[in-house]
């Protein structure tokens, strides 16, 4: 791992906190600020509505201004949780994780066009991977410490103590910043001078028979995060709380098995990415993701806690989307590119508890039902792609 990689590991492992917390608490806030479920669904969705918003501005920003993405993700991250935890009613709620959504999009959009833009070669897909570690790292010890902290503290000020860490994120802008290279990476310029801006050859064979991943590798980082938005945002902390009489604690365990189970396999899937391509890897990922849904949305509390743990290992492949979409496009679209492909990432964010809490817990059932649905149609697809992707490889 390069040493600007590891920094921006630190960085987005610091930032991440509050995302793991949020979830534990989301019972607590709803019962102390009287929040009826679309209103909660709300303000849960409003984080990756202003991800998704910010995305495509944020490509053409992040294209020459990376730097400055990384000093002001962090603090605008902080004014945004500030305002979370400040006690207001509901439009302040919306506000600060408005806030915090488009914090994070600073930063994980200026980490992952970093990374793209200047880690090339076969350690892409581990590279990748090793951030998404750092992140869920980062998840897992914001849920720990909102679980060890007294039931009796009231949400806000717990959620503010988890917050905490956000100031390491703080102190590495520095030394991230002058870590930076001063030009773009080997292979940006090996093909700006060249003056090549022909798509990469796809490794193993993919995508030689003329027809683009592209739209299937949108679909399938959109319905990822639809799943994971929806399970994690609303579905377990609701169905634990109120079906299963499970507290504040209860609710972070949960959500610790299906971060421990990410956090186990990210750099295997990594590196079996690096080995077999990402987008042989990729169809496994949405069926057991797809598997994993059914049981979170209609289990008993046992078979919940398996969904848990399988979404977790589904959750593995979360950048995976991306090393396929880094195979077929020119570097010097890089920014552009991940800004649009994360408008259906974060599109899918807000949509998932969004659409959860206008639907109601009544009718919550039909959200988990369709995204199984899909993640299975999507995967079957890829997996036909990459069979007949291999054939016509053997046979030309």
């Amino acid at each position: 791992m390069t040493s600007l990689t590891a920094l921006l590991c630190v960085m987005t492992f610091s930032n991440i906190f509050s995302g793991g917390a949020f979830p534990a608490v989301l019972p607590d806030m709803a019962k102390s600020a009287a929040l009826a479920d679309w209103q909660l669904g709300l303000v849960a969705g409003a984080f990756g509505f202003a991800r998704m918003v910010a995305d495509v501005p944020l490509g053409l920003f992040l294209t020459h201004n990376l730097r400055r993405a990384m000093w002001l993700g962090p603090l605008v991250l902080a004014i945004g949780a500030l305002c979370l935890t400040s006690g207001g009613g509901f439009p302040i709620l919306v506000l600060g994780r408005l806030l915090m959504g488009l914090g994070q999009a600073l930063s994980m959009m200026g980490g992952l066009t970093a990374i793209l833009r200047f880690q090339s070669g076969k350690s892409l897909a581990s590279a990748l991977n090793a951030y998404e570690l750092s992140a869920m790292i980062g998840m897992l010890g914001g849920v720990i410490m909102i679980g060890a902290l007294p039931s009796s503290l009231a949400w806000n000020t717990a959620l503010l103590l988890t917050c905490a860490p956000q100031l390491i994120g703080v102190l590495v802008i520095p030394k991230l910043v002058a870590a930076l290279p001063a030009h773009d990476g080997p292979l940006f310029a090996r093909q700006m001078t060249s003056g090549a801006t022909a798509k990469p050859a796809a490794p193993h064979g993919m995508a030689r028979d003329g027809a683009s991943l592209v739209p299937l590798v949108f679909a399938a980082g959109g319905l990822v995060a639809l799943a994971y938005s929806t399970m994690e945002q609303f579905l377990i902390p609701l169905r634990a709380s109120r079906e299963f009489g499970l507290e504040r604690s209860g609710v972070a365990r949960l959500l610790m098995v299906q971060q421990i189970f990410d956090i186990a396999a990210l750099i295997p899937v990594g590196l079996l990415a690096d080995r077999r391509g990402a987008a042989r890897v990729l169809p496994l990922i949405l069926l057991v993701m797809a598997a994993a849904n059914a049981l979170v949305g209609f289990g008993s509390l046992p078979f919940v806690v398996v969904g848990c743990a399988l979404f977790g290992l589904s959750m593995a492949g979360w950048m995976l989307p991306l090393g396929v979409l880094r195979q077929e496009t020119p570097a010097e679209h890089i920014a552009w590119r991940t800004g649009l492909y994360r408008v259906s990432v974060d599109g899918g964010i807000f949509l998932g508890p969004f659409l959860s809490g206008v639907l109601g817990m009544r009718h919550a059932g039909f959200l988990p039902a369709f995204w199984t649905l899909a993640l299975a149609v999507t995967g079957l697809l890829l997996l036909a792609r990459a069979r007949r992707s291999s054939t016509m490889a053997v046979h030309g």
